[in-house]
């Protein structure tokens, strides 16, 4: 029984985690480095925000490529009706905006408000790339309206690619926290496993996730169909994985067959 002096005792760390921790100080001891935690177990800097913000720029300029008949359709009076796919991604260019002028650069003292406007945005952004998704697949199993095979091949790798952008950016945004909880190491328990926690031998002593990081494993499972080297470690980020998978698979296969059919 412990005296209410004493430290409250250390949270239990699953093992692969307490291993990955073990083995990058020890490399860190080792190496005379300056400290025995691991980066992306302590308090950083954090990532610069403008990284964010070019993904999140590529994510809304692809959204504005497809055509309308690809996109959200809104009711709107008179002539403003031809404008209504342009609703989600002008929604989403504001709450861009509402982050960029609340906090441009520091990520590590943004407000915890601030992240739910960061949340909506990429809410609005996998609304948006689903309605387009669902419309591409139906034309394409319908035969109405009739695409060549060029439209499919662009408007197919336009939604393919955004959907890994729109992921990359929620596994960044929700891992341990996100990446203010990251910079201020406020959670010890990863959702991804990535190798440079487990193979400090070799990585950067300082190393931690960035949102190139999230894209990397993004990019990868919409390939692969599964996890390649970084690993999902809480059950958010399995089906959020699994989701993923789907919509790149599903997406995938029909451009493939469907530009396969047209060209012969």
């Amino acid at each position: 029984m412990t005296t209410p002096d004493a430290p409250a005792p250390e949270p239990s760390m699953d093992p692969a985690v307490e291993a990955a921790v073990h083995a990058a100080m020890h490399a860190r001891m080792r190496a005379g480095g300056r400290g025995t935690v691991p980066a992306w177990l302590r308090e950083t800097a954090g990532e610069p925000r403008w990284q964010a913000i070019i993904a999140v720029g590529v994510m809304i300029a692809l959204q504005l490529r497809l055509p309308p008949l690809l996109s959200a359709q809104v009711a709107m009076p008179g002539s403003l009706q031809s404008y209504g796919h342009f609703l989600l991604p002008a929604l989403q260019v504001l709450l861009g905006v509402v982050v960029v002028v609340a906090n441009p650069r520091d990520i590590r003292h943004a407000s915890p408000r601030l992240r739910f406007v960061t949340l909506a945005l990429l809410g609005v952004a996998s609304l948006a790339n689903a309605i387009s998704a669902v419309a591409l697949i139906a034309a394409i199993v319908s035969g109405s309206p009739k695409l060549s095979a060029q439209e499919v091949l662009l408007d197919g790798g336009t939604i393919w690619l955004t959907n890994i952008l729109v992921f990359g950016l929620w596994y960044w945004e929700l891992d341990r926290g996100g990446p203010r909880a990251r910079a201020r190491a406020e959670r010890r328990h990863p959702d991804f496993l990535f190798p440079e926690m487990t193979n400090s031998d070799v990585a950067d002593p300082d190393w931690e996730p960035y949102i190139a990081d999230y894209l990397y494993v993004a990019f990868t499972n919409a390939t692969a169909f599964s996890p390649t080297d970084t690993l999902p470690f809480s059950r958010w980020s399995k089906l959020a994985m699994t989701i993923q998978s789907t919509v790149s698979l599903a997406v995938g296969a029909l451009v493939i067959a469907r530009a396969v059919n047209a060209l012969g």
